[in-house]
């Protein structure tokens, strides 16, 4: 039985991985074709510009080493962000955006930044993409309805429900409305059906049927405008670069950079669960989206991210190499320049209805169902960056979910439980070490044992003084765990300073993961502060030092 490869090196290319691979790009190409051009209209932006976004993410990025099963092209977790730029900069300002984008993964690549992407907290990826599937939905709502949208998120759910019962008034937005809806019903129930019919794409068959069903009825329903892929390319311009000089343009940079790299290697961690295959190699996945991204931005086209939807199509359609994304993306250009004029049959409201399921899919209800369950923290962070998003915009949803992820983390680290154990006496027990005796235990000013007798302990019973002896006392363990900065130095201060100052106290700090030097400061002080306003020292154990190297294992027998 032949071995499996290694998780680092590539497969080779075989007879029968090139029939898996043929196969697997069919099926690929059927997924990203209606997917490529339901973004692009979404977008705001010519339908062929979704085509050539797809034939550079796969005859591009899919050449490139770094994650080989996973599919890039245009997503729908850009298309919010994109429709924005496209309404303050235009299409060649977006342009000059992916293109500065593209260059900044590529940077963020080749400097190994790639692996840090890993360390975004989930419920900011996920709260992001809820954001962007509630403003998809919302938005192609509005377009299933043939409605203009209005500007803002908030505005937009609004009047949403406004929107919807005043189409039905209109004969053309009701059979608008009535193609979006079957369409979304096609998607849905397609893959329920048994057999090799329900391998097909539901999106590529609902939209054939909605074609077909427009064109029979005869119904008044907006198709896409087409006006061929060399007409749709417009390179920027030498003046659209002075763009850069904005500061908005520099955060919609930013924004395009950090969200398509983040969803391209979560994406990339998604798509290694599903096979045994190589593993993704982080750096060279995002040195490859940020090459795709230079040229897309360069031939002014919608940016690239791997999409899951495509990938897990990639692998459960048996692809076994790169080939398999490479030929999708030859059969996205051979449809581009051969049968660019099918386009104009594709119904507008089909494509929102695929859009609508698409951006449903991005909410992850049972993420966060669990996530309540089990960690509100993170669900709360969640939630914050998807109303953010839909309430203020992309780049400010993300940062608003990024600083609560850092606070939350912080908070956490610096969380400390104190514990206190009040263990009492044995019975006859004496005074802990370095307790004094009362007055009253001691023997008369001047009276003192005869010479070479010991020195009697003056809780030995009875009193060779005839004097009453004190009680023992108990000793007070206080166990401090979790991590001691100065953010919990209030909390520590005031559990301390409760104790009670007439018993002994001892400390123990193996608890701590954390101490930092406020802490290790307040408490010497304590210590000194308690010992001096009682009768029993504090027992404070020596602190680590953070500089020391671990102890080495003790030598075997």
């Amino acid at each position: 039985m032949p071995s499996s490869p290694s998780p680092g090196r590539p497969r080779r290319l075989s007879r029968a991985h090139l029939r898996q691979d043929f196969a697997a790009s069919l099926v690929v190409f059927l997924v990203a074709l209606p997917l490529c051009v339901g973004v692009a209209v979404a977008s705001g932006v010519p339908a062929e510009l979704g085509l050539v976004t797809g034939i550079v993410g796969g005859l591009v990025t899919g050449v490139m080493r770094g994650s080989s099963l996973q599919v890039s092209g245009p997503a729908a977790g850009l298309t919010v962000l994109v429709l924005e730029s496209v309404r303050a900069f235009g299409l060649a300002g977006l342009g000059v955006i992916v293109l500065a984008a593209g260059l900044v993964q590529t940077a963020l690549g080749l400097l190994r930044w790639g692996r840090w992407f890993r360390a975004i907290s989930l419920s900011v990826v996920e709260g992001m993409l809820a954001g962007i599937g509630l403003v998809i939905v919302a938005g192609q709502l509005y377009a299933a309805a043939g409605v203009t949208a209005p500007d803002g998120g908030p505005a937009r759910l609004a009047a949403l429900p406004a929107a919807l019962a005043g189409a039905l008034a209109d004969p053309r937005a009701v059979a608008s409305v009535a193609v979006a809806a079957g369409t979304v019903l096609v998607i849905v129930g397609w893959p329920r059906l048994p057999g090799r019919v329900g391998a097909l794409p539901g999106a590529l068959v609902a939209v054939l049927l909605a074609g077909l069903v427009t064109a029979l009825a005869g119904l008044p329903v907006a198709t896409v405008r087409v006006d061929g892929v060399l007409a749709a390319v417009r390179p920027p311009d030498s003046a659209a670069f002075l763009l850069l000089a904005e500061p908005a343009v520099l955060g919609a940079v930013l924004a395009f950079a950090l969200i398509a790299s983040a969803e391209s290697l979560f994406s990339a961690a998604a798509v290694d669960r599903l096979h045994d295959g190589p593993r993704t190699e982080y750096d060279r996945e995002l040195v490859a989206q940020g090459v795709g991204n230079t040229l897309c931005g360069l031939l002014g086209a919608l940016p690239l991210t791997a999409v899951i939807v495509r990938s897990s199509a990639n692998v459960r359609a048996g692809a076994r190499t790169r080939a398999s994304r490479v030929l999708h993306g030859v059969w996205l250009l051979v449809f581009a320049v051969l049968l660019p004029g099918a386009l104009a049959h594709v119904p507008l409201p089909a494509l929102a209805g695929i859009l609508v399921h698409a951006g449903w899919k991005l909410i992850p209800f049972r993420g966060i169902v669990a996530l309540w369950r089990g960690h509100r923290g993170e669900a709360a962070v969640l939630a914050a960056t998807a109303a953010a998003i839909v309430a203020v915009g992309m780049l400010e949803g993300v940062l608003v979910g990024l600083g609560l992820a850092v606070a939350k983390a912080a908070w956490e680290a610096s969380h400390l439980r104190v514990d206190h154990t009040d263990e009492p006496p044995p019975d006859g027990a004496s005074p802990p070490d370095g307790a004094s005796p009362s007055d009253g235990d001691r023997p008369p000013h001047g009276v003192l044992p005869a010479h070479g007798e010991p020195c009697p302990s003056p809780h030995d019973a009875p009193s060779p003084y005839g004097l009453p002896r004190p009680p023992a006392v108990g000793v007070l363990r206080v166990r401090l765990s979790g991590g001691a900065t100065f953010l919990g130095l209030p909390k520590l201060l005031d559990a301390l300073e409760a104790l009670p100052r007439d018993r002994p106290v001892e400390v123990d700090l193996s608890g701590l993961h954390h101490l930092d030097h406020a802490c290790r400061a307040a408490m010497t002080a304590w210590a000194e502060r308690h010992t001096a306003a009682g009768p029993h020292p504090v027992r404070l154990p020596p602190f680590p030092d953070p500089h020391a190297a671990p102890a080495a294992a003790p030598a075997g027998p």
